[in-house]
């Protein structure tokens, strides 16, 4: 049986949960809910390396990235700070939608999936 490992978890939901071989991440959003997209895709990326790290690895071994935009508009912005965060040669598959986020003044969501 594969043992399970939940990271910071609460009475709700876990930031991140791995197997043996896979971690799974909540989606992860910025703290600063007055930034812009540069500064909001900044931290839920600073996030998303964090409980990577927690779980045993990197970005360099995610395969997978659904990001959600509360705006069209800041795709470009967006685009920017991924290019600049992603692992060069260890790009993984990625989606990305526009939607009605939980909060409105989140300007993005990350959820991930990588391999241990």
């Amino acid at each position: 049986m594969t043992d399970i490992v939940r990271i910071d978890a609460n009475a709700r939901r876990s930031r991140a949960s791995a197997t043996d071989s896979l971690v799974f991440l909540a989606g992860q959003v910025a703290d600063d809910r007055d930034a812009d997209i540069t500064a909001q895709a900044r931290q839920a990326f600073a996030k998303v390396d964090a409980l990577l790290a927690a779980a045993g690895t990197d970005k360099s071994r995610v395969l997978s990235v659904t990001i959600w935009l509360q705006s069209l508009d800041d795709y470009e912005a967006f685009n920017a700070v991924w290019d600049a965060w992603v692992t060069p040669g260890a790009q993984p598959c990625r989606a990305c939608a526009v939607v009605v986020l939980a909060d409105p003044a989140w300007r993005v969501e990350l959820i991930v999936v990588a391999s241990r």
